[in-house]
This record gives C-alpha cells, structure tokens and sequence, in this order.
C-alpha cells in the first residue's frame, strides 16, 4: 500500500502541485488563494491526521469553481492512489462533529465504487470575502468521484455559515482517518468478492 503521493493537475483554468501521506501527524501546507477554503483544507488534514501539501494557481478572476473542484479532484485521486490495492484497511469510517451551533455527520464506504449523499441544507450565501457555500457540495462530490468511494454527508442543524461548513469539512476528516486505518485482523481486503 502507497502512503505518500504526489499529484500535478495543470489546466487551462488551474496548476495544482499536491502532496499527501495518508498515515501522517495531520500536518499541512496549504495555498490555493482563497483563505476560507486553505483553513477548511486544513481541518480536512488536521482530522484525517493526513499530512497534505496543496499549492494552486487558479483562475480567481473567473470565479472560485475551478480551484475548488480541481482541488477536490485532486485529493480524491491522491486518496485512491495511496490506498492501491485497499489490502488491510477498515474501508469504513464515519463521524458526528459538533461545531458550537452545529451538528454534522459524514459516513464513508471506500468501496471502489462513487456515490454522493450530499443533505446539507444552508442558505446561499459567503463566508469569508468571497467563499460560496454552493462550493462545499460540488468540493465533496468531486474528492468522493476521484476516490471511488460513497460519502454520505448530513448537517443534521446548524446556523452559522463558517461552523456548518466547518463540521462538515472536519467530520469528513474524521470519518476519512477511520476508513483508511489498517486492521491487522483483515486479510486481504474487508470484501466478500474479494475486491474493492
């Protein structure tokens, strides 16, 4: 099994270097230009105990899409690829986070196969100078596609913008860290067929 992977995604619209150790201390180095989503993406390592280093150029003046989906496509790739073959892990993780007002729930199958549950219901709106809240959905479904994985996410209440998201990014970390930690009791892979 990989535990250190490197990504380089180079568009028209974004230049991504990434770097990611599953099996880390949480530490990071992230710079994409949009503050929000750098501590978010912080959080995300943070709570996975993933080590990632992420720099992005993007097309800001466009609009923040382009980063944030290739940022998401990115680390799912990365994901995949460090897991190889997903020989000895738990596959399954899943996470209640509260975040003072907030309460969020993440469920992950690394299943091999993508699926994205996305019940989060918050109000259109910005955090931070220029961060939409429409993003958070279309960042997860892009990490779920890439890493071919089912990602349940719930925001069972919460009111507060920056903490609803917030709990979001930081139980999907949790979740993410208990999924990929290996159980010396599974042989082979956690699957009847065999395969994930």
């Amino acid at each position: 099994m990989a535990e250190s992977i490197k990504i380089n995604r180079k568009t028209k619209e974004t230049n991504i270097t990434l770097a990611l150790s599953l099996y880390g201390q949480g530490r990071s180095q992230i710079k994409t230009g949009i503050g929000f989503f750098d501590h978010m993406l912080d959080l995300l390592a943070k709570h996975s105990l993933f080590n990632l280093q992420i720099r992005c150029q993007g097309d800001l003046r466009v609009d923040l899409h382009h980063t944030i989906e290739d940022v998401g496509i990115c680390i799912g790739k990365a994901i995949e690829q460090a897991l190889g073959s997903k020989q000895g892990i738990s596959r399954y993780g899943w996470a209640y986070i509260p975040m003072d007002d907030a309460l969020a729930r993440a469920v992950i199958d690394l299943s091999g196969r993508f699926f994205l549950d996305y019940q989060v219901k918050i109000k259109r709106g910005k955090i931070g100078a220029d961060f939409q809240t429409e993003l958070v959905e279309e960042f997860f479904r892009a990490v779920a596609m890439n890493a071919h994985m089912n990602l349940h996410l719930t925001l069972l209440y919460g009111n507060n913008l920056h903490h609803c998201v917030e709990a979001l990014f930081k139980a999907v970390g949790r979740a993410l860290r208990l999924a990929c930690e290996k159980d010396n009791r599974v042989r082979g892979v956690l699957s009847t067929k065999g395969l994930l």
